[in-house]
């Protein structure tokens, strides 16, 4: 299975690229506007008046019994069942845990197989395994490079490395790119990630601070 052979820099100017388009701007000042108006209140039940007596309960049938309950359904009680647990929300897919240690420090290629039959993911979930990376894997700020020799990453270097084990599709990355971008804006940081990630004082925390407030803000706008 052919891996993508991006690096943390080239996608850090896809991501920026994407994040100066209108179609994105739109999104980041807009969304908020577009979600849907509160509906009205639901109509209260109306009340008797309280001098007017209740109507009564209408009398069952002679020989009725309580065990014949289920002759007041107008459906069958597995229909009822069936169109219950089809209203239930999904179960969330089982959570892969990420390799060891001795994977961090591994090629990409051989966590290819990793990929197989796995689906898209918005891109604040992505961001999610992206940070889980960093938080067991390390985060490292050396230049242009993915990961150093004991299988740390930077930031952008965490979201080639969630893609290529299988969280997302290169759409996605740079999409979650894009909101990390989004985020130092917001932040007053004109630059891009590497810089950041690379800038004198930056921390571990400061990387994780960064994709959790993304990740965030991505969540918030339905992404």
């Amino acid at each position: 299975m052919a891996i993508p052979v991006l690096t943390p820099d080239q996608l850090d100017a896809q991501a920026s690229q994407l994040h100066d388009t209108q179609a994105w701007q739109s999104i980041v000042s807009g969304w908020e506007l577009t979600a849907p108006e509160p509906g009205p209140p639901p109509a209260e039940r109306a009340e008797p008046a309280r001098d007017q007596p209740l109507a009564p309960a209408p009398a069952p049938a002679p020989g009725w019994q309580p065990s014949d309950w289920r002759s007041l359904l107008s459906v069958p009680v597995d229909r009822l069942i069936d169109d219950a647990l089809r209203t239930l929300p999904a179960a969330p897919p089982p959570e892969r845990p990420l390799p060891g240690r001795l994977g961090a420090v591994l090629p990409d290629r051989v966590h290819a197989w990793r990929r197989v039959g796995q689906g898209d993911l918005r891109p604040s979930v992505h961001l999610g395994y992206a940070r889980l990376i960093l938080a067991e894997w390390g985060w490292q700020n050396t230049p242009y490079r993915l990961r150093n020799a004991r299988g740390a990453r930077c930031v952008c270097g965490a979201l080639l490395t969630a893609h290529r084990l299988g969280y997302g599709s290169p759409t996605t990355v740079n999409r979650a790119g894009a909101w990390l971008i989004t985020e130092l804006r917001s932040q007053g940081w004109p630059g891009l990630i590497g810089p950041w990630n690379r800038a004198p004082g930056r921390t571990a925390a400061d990387a994780l601070a960064l994709v959790d407030a993304a990740a965030r803000r991505a969540a918030a706008a339905g992404h």
